[in-house]
């Protein structure tokens, strides 16, 4: 349940100045940043603007359609694809439903990193390269064209514009990925300076950077705010524990993605900010995938991307079961991601939203396949049910739990003066009664516990593999 939001106070003067520059760097200022990049996002984001409203057999025509058009491009010009197709026997001619997709085998980040140049398109222009980190921190090294860039920003620019703000609004970002934190030049700084976006940096988060950062937000008084949900509730929580007020700022919303949104970040976020939390799923891999509607939906960018809920052997399930969520991205001609693996758990939603949207929804996710942890007698759970134990034990700072196997689990923590030794043991037992009495739990004191090398943080890491759901 989305909670009603009242828009704070601001004088007649401020709203019509913060509208006008608003509207300048909407309709001006960010689609001539655009244009000068090659990037086709407003004409995209402004069709998008149309087909949301579309019902459902609609949109589906347009994936079929979009579809058929990217498996024809990759059997003429993606080499990976040419002897995947010849292999199998698939013919893109002969593609009728988006249920004919079954017949292709899924694209792993393993099939990826060992067909990477296979997997380009002869015909790809200005292909830029990326990765990922992943949990085994071997990156998955991938590229992307400007079709895909260009949709991916439309799909994130109309997603934002349902929230009442739009590019140009005051922004603050915490953010901790290198791509973006080693770009600080000129032109950016300009950029960012011209859209009204300040970044603040997730990877450090000690008391004195906790502080500047809320000064900055407070001074900066933005209209929305995005991030990590981890790194906005530790703010949040810093903010309430120095007693600093940030409900009275007028920040609409905050857009939260990258990492799973837990509850009590949700309320904390909600709560100190004074704004609707709206969560957004997605990766440079697998593209913008879904993103929260003030109604409360995950509305899928469906004129973009398909996707289908796996079971272990691959086999797609019904709306309401849970699974393995998989993606083919319609706008990767240059380096095509079809049937692409996440990693991800989640559920599809067949009903429709109270918002009018008729695009499909994904009712839950819940998580990687790494989020989960396996206890001795083969009970899979998600990995709130270790999270659970630590995390409201007084002095608690910051935790990590990382299952290694069956029978060991490593518990590194970060903790206050108020922390009692005792608490070492409920920790243990509770481990021991969710997984198995004969589960070894090390448990590791330190300063401050890691994050992931994109600055993301992550409470349970799994290096079981999970083959259930």
């Amino acid at each position: 349940m989305i909670q009603c939001w009242q828009t704070p106070f601001i004088s007649l003067h401020e709203h019509i100045s913060m509208s006008l520059y608003t509207h300048l760097a909407s309709s001006v200022l960010f689609p001539l940043h655009e244009r000068m990049k090659g990037h086709d996002s407003v004409a995209i984001r402004q069709n998008m603007e149309e087909s949301q409203w579309w019902d459902a057999d609609r949109i589906r025509e347009l994936q079929l359609s979009r579809l058929r058009e990217l498996l024809r491009h990759a059997k003429d010009h993606v080499p990976y694809y040419r002897k995947l197709f010849e292999r199998t026997g698939f013919d893109p001619e002969k593609f009728e439903s988006l249920s004919d997709l079954k017949h292709l085998p899924l694209l792993t980040k393993a099939e990826i990193r060992a067909h990477t140049e296979e997997l380009k398109a002869d015909d790809a222009q200005g292909l830029a390269r990326f990765n990922t980190g992943g949990s085994s921190g071997e990156p998955l090294i991938f590229f992307i064209g400007n079709e895909r860039v260009s949709h991916d920003v439309a799909a994130k620019w109309r997603a934002t514009r349902w929230w009442n703000v739009d590019i140009g609004d005051p922004e603050i970002v915490v953010w901790g990925s290198p791509i973006e934190l080693g770009k600080q030049d000129r032109i950016k700084a300009i950029r960012d300076r011209l859209l009204r976006t300040k970044l603040l940096p997730a990877f450090e988060m000690s008391e004195k950077k906790l502080d500047s950062f809320i000064a900055e937000i407070r001074k900066t008084r933005p209209r929305m705010l995005f991030g990590y949900p981890s790194a906005l509730a530790h703010i949040a929580g810093h903010s309430r524990s120095r007693g600093k007020s940030m409900d009275d700022l007028g920040i609409r919303v905050a857009f939260v993605t990258s990492e799973a949104l837990y509850d009590h970040q949700r309320k904390a976020i909600e709560t100190v900010f004074g704004c609707p939390v709206a969560n957004g799923y997605g990766g440079r891999d697998a593209g913008f995938i879904a993103h929260q509607c003030p109604q409360g939906s995950m509305h899928i960018t469906a004129e973009d991307i398909i996707v289908e809920i796996v079971d272990e052997n691959g086999t797609p399930l019904p709306a309401g079961r849970s699974g393995e969520i998989v993606v083919t991205h319609l706008a990767t001609k240059d380096f095509p991601f079809i049937r692409y693996r996440t990693g991800d758990v989640g559920t599809l939603d067949d009903s429709p939203c109270s918002c009018g949207r008729g695009l499909p929804l994904l009712k839950e996710i819940q998580g990687r396949t790494t989020d989960f942890v396996i206890a001795q007698d083969g009970t899979v759970m998600h990995g709130l049910s270790l999270i659970y134990i630590l995390r409201d034990l007084p002095g608690m700072r910051q935790f990590k739990i990382i299952q290694e196997s069956l029978d060991l689990v490593r518990v590194q923590m970060a903790v206050g003066e108020e922390f009692a030794n005792e608490s070492c043991d409920t920790i243990e037992a509770g481990i021991k009664k969710r997984l198995g009495q004969g589960v070894a739990v090390r448990i590791e004191r330190m300063e401050e516990v890691p994050k992931e090398t994109s600055g993301k943080f992550r409470y349970v890491v799994s290096r079981m593999p999970i083959q259930h759901f």
